[in-house]
């Protein structure tokens, strides 16, 4: 019964990391290109040499390719950039307690992330809770930074920009509203989505028991137990939200972000802003679960989403051995 409560209790604050990791990332074009060029024309004859026409086609074609090609490139590479911090505004000490599955967690991971702000994660049992309890602060995520603790993800996220830009004196009344928007109202569609049916309770206990910090015994009543727990719980979050029905909502949502960014590849324009990133670092978790490919298939998001990706790039953790 101690780990169906504990579980039940995870549960209502989990969320599953996408599985990105798991799937890989997406190839840019310029990888594209080069796949489908081959690599072996060196071991071919050559060709017949073309009619004048013909080649004067063929190098129209080609030139045309070439600079669509080179344009992508440097596009995606843009894209890609991220916003690298001046080396005196760089925290030295940065250490994340987490869940891995939180919502409110991966929110803190993606402005970490498209910061490029290393930092070190502590995993938190979430039955035990030992690795924290050293602070009077008992819920995830908990930042340490230098020696300070920072709790609550927007809190944590507001202290964080204003250690690395000080010169900026405020957010836009925009930026602040949707930023409001996803701890509000988005992240409640969330849970009766992805415990809707059985099958996805399963699905998304399956990586929170694999991925936490738990031991064999925890693992398997985190599993079941967790999955039973939270698709009952799914349908009481359901009636409190006033949620009649959970992909229509979650729908509801990613096309209300998708019109707020007005043609926009991001909210904050040429890159993202922390609204973008509170979005993005909510849906991460959800993105290859059934629910995130049924939102990317039937909505407008997925080409923002994606976006995103490129945007906040390769995580700046650090891992155990690397420093």
């Amino acid at each position: 019964m101690r780990s169906l409560r504990a579980a039940h209790s995870l549960a209502s604050r989990s969320l599953l990391l996408s599985a990105r990791a798991l799937h890989g990332a997406t190839a840019s074009p310029a990888a594209v290109a080069a796949g489908a060029g081959g690599g072996r024309w060196g071991n071919n004859p050559s060709p017949p040499s073309p009619a004048p026409s013909s080649r004067a086609l063929q190098g129209g074609i080609a030139g045309a390719v070439s600079f669509s090609l080179t344009f992508a490139t440097v596009a995606a590479a843009e894209v890609q950039a991220k916003e690298r911090l001046p080396a005196d505004l760089l925290p030295q000490n940065v250490v994340l307690y987490q869940y891995q599955a939180c919502p409110f967690c991966n929110k803190v991971r993606a402005f970490l992330d498209y910061h490029d702000i290393p930092y070190k994660v502590v995993e938190v049992n979430p039955l035990s809770k030992k690795e924290i309890k050293w602070s009077e602060y008992k819920k995830v995520p908990i930042l340490t930074v230098d020696g300070e603790n920072l709790v609550d993800s927007s809190d944590i996220i507001n202290k964080l920009q204003r250690k690395i830009s000080p010169d900026v004196e405020s957010t836009s009344e925009e930026e602040t509203k949707w930023r409001r928007w996803v701890d509000e109202h988005l992240v409640h569609v969330l849970s009766p989505n992805i415990y809707r049916t059985t099958s996805e309770a399963l699905e998304s206990f399956d990586y929170i028991a694999n991925n936490g910090n738990f031991s064999f015994t925890e693992r398997f009543a985190v599993k079941y137990a967790g999955a039973a727990a939270m698709y009952f719980v799914s349908k009481k979050l359901k009636k409190k939200y006033n949620i009649t029905d959970e992909r229509a909502s979650l729908y509801d949502a990613a096309n209300t972000w998708t019109e707020a960014l007005n043609g926009r590849n991001f909210l904050g324009g040429a890159k993202p802003n922390l609204a973008d990133l509170a979005v993005f670092g909510v849906l991460r978790p959800i993105r290859y679960l059934r629910s995130g490919k049924d939102m990317v298939e039937h909505t407008q998001i997925g080409e923002w989403y994606q976006r995103m990706e490129d945007a906040v790039g390769e995580a700046s953790r650090i891992e155990e051995g690397q420093e």
